[in-house]
């Protein structure tokens, strides 16, 4: 199986906490990630064993990504384990604390994925024209939840 890893990141003018409540907020997710809704199928969602379920796609066209909550360090890191048909693999979402310009609180939020690529080979040999799209689509989903979390503020 090839395991490709992708990491993004954007810097976000709003202390740790304020991002932590956003990003965490599963079922608002759809506000801002391009394309997906997520909802919370078991638990609570704000702890390990809480299952997710997130829908990417338009209208029939998409895929459910089913998600294990393996790790969870409010306010700072939640990592899940894919466990669809489809995504395997891992996901991590950090949220890092630093200064803005003008010396107030500020964060990077950080999404990083380490995915088992579907279809063995073929998988891998479709991942570098697949990968632009899916950067391109995150970080634009990121640069809109930035502004989301700075108005939050």
């Amino acid at each position: 199986m090839a395991r490709r890893e992708i990491t993004l990141s954007v810097d976000v003018d709003a202390p740790v906490e304020t991002v932590w409540r956003q990003v965490t907020d599963w079922e608002a997710q759809g506000e801002w990630m391009l394309g997906t809704s997520v909802r919370v199928t078991r638990g609570d969602g704000v702890s390990v064993g809480s299952e997710l379920a997130a829908t990417t796609g338009v209208g029939p066209l998409g895929v459910t990504d089913t998600m294990e909550i393996v790790g969870w360090d409010p306010p700072h890191r939640a990592t899940v384990r894919h466990t669809g048909a489809v995504v395997r693999g891992s996901g991590v979402f950090s949220v890092l604390e630093r200064r803005g310009d003008d010396g107030r609180e500020a964060s990077t939020f950080v999404w990083s994925e380490q995915l088992d690529l579907p279809l063995g080979p073929l998988g891998a040999l479709g991942w570098p024209l697949v990968k632009p799209a899916f950067a391109w689509g995150v970080q634009r989903s990121l640069d809109t939840f930035a502004r989301r979390c700075e108005s939050a503020r």
